[in-house]
This record gives C-alpha cells, structure tokens and sequence, in this order.
C-alpha cells in the first residue's frame, strides 16, 4: 500500500514538475470566427489552461498568439466557467514559451479587426475603417489625411468614444494612441461585440481583474 502511494506520488510530483505557472499573461485566440484576449494560467509541453473573459469561441481548432508574435496551433479540450483547456498541434519548448523569444519584439495586444469608423477632428468627421484595437490605441485606415500629433476623436457603433492623438502615418494608414486606456476585460467585451461571435456571446463577459506547427 505505502509503495502504491509513493509511485502515485512521485507521478503527481512529476507532472506538476512538467507545468509552468505564467500568471495573468496576456495573449490572444486566433479562430475562424475572429480575435478574441485571453490569460494564459499554466502551460505544458502538450497544452495550456487559458482564463477568458466570455464564452469560448465556437472554433475548437485555433491558435494562441503571445506578445512575441509566436503561435500555436491547438485544440479546444474542455471549457468549465472562466477557464478552458487546450492541447496543442504538437509539443512546444516551455522555455521558449515562457520567455517569448520569438522572431518578434513583445508588443502590446493588439487585436485585428473590420469595422467602420468615425475620426473626428474638431466638428468634422471622416470615415474610417478600424484596422485594429488596443488597450492603449487602435489602427484605421481614414478617408482623411491626418497630421502627426493631432487630436482625434474615434468613434466606433458600439464602443465607447476615445479622444486621442495620432502617433503615426502610412499613407490612408494611421495609428492613434488613446488619453484614457481600455482595461484588459474592457478590450475584450469590445473586441467580441465588433466580431459575429459576439452578437451572441456578448452578454456572457466575464470581468478578470487586476503558433509554431510541426515541421
């Protein structure tokens, strides 16, 4: 009895010696159905536990995308509450993963989307098309050409006001960076109520506080 213990001990041991806590690390789902933020809890070379901020998506083949620009190929295995569970395509370095020493530098979350828009500059608006969003600034393609440093107004169906400047410019392409920053949980009930899952699911946020293939 006390052997039968012990080995089911040492395997518990290792197993957990195999898994890597990564606390609140911000990342994000790419499905077929869109963009969606989520929290990477703990990771293995064979999976990882992810917190979410609504429903799953309904695309149980996906990829996770870190800071880094790294992604991976995964399944969706099971879903209880605020947390899910995915394996992924094939085993990944953990290293590798908890460092994010991909190809690319980290960068702020951003999540790619099409949707109209409004820019406005003083009384007067331009149609706009938002590229992409972040907690801090968004990208839009605007009918109008916009100075560097001018104050803007992004305005977006669905989605609270932000005034803003823009940071950069690449032809009808510009960046904006907002005065008031969007919480995480805040990003992620935006960005969901802007893709088609979300007409749906967008009733179900919850609020968190504070892919490589095979060769």
């Amino acid at each position: 009895m006390g052997d039968t213990q012990e080995k089911g001990t040492r395997r518990i041991e290792q197993r957990a010696a195999k898994r890597s806590s990564l606390m609140l690390r911000a990342a994000k789902l790419l499905a077929e159905s869109g963009e969606y933020v989520c929290i990477v809890r703990d990771v293995s070379a064979t999976g990882a536990k992810l917190r979410l901020f609504h429903a799953p998506p309904p695309d149980l083949h996906l990829f996770l995308e870190l800071a880094d620009g790294e992604r991976h190929a995964m399944e969706r295995v099971w879903h209880r509450e605020d947390h899910a569970g995915f394996r992924f395509s094939c085993e990944i370095d953990v290293g590798r993963f908890i460092r994010e020493s991909g190809e690319f530098p980290r960068r702020p979350l951003r999540l790619n989307l099409q949707h109209p828009a409004l820019v406005g500059v003083g009384a007067e608006t331009c149609d706009a098309t938002l590229a992409d969003l972040s907690q801090h600034g968004a990208c839009v393609d605007a009918a109008a050409r916009l100075a560097i440093g001018q104050p803007v107004r992004l305005e977006v169906p669905g989605l609270p006001v932000r005034d803003g400047r823009v940071r950069w410019r690449r032809g009808g392409r510009h960046g904006l960076v907002f005065q008031q920053a969007f919480r995480l949980d805040e990003l992620a009930g935006h960005a969901l109520s802007l893709q088609p899952f979300g007409r749906d699911a967008a009733d179900d946020v919850l609020a968190v506080p504070g892919v490589a293939r095979c060769a």
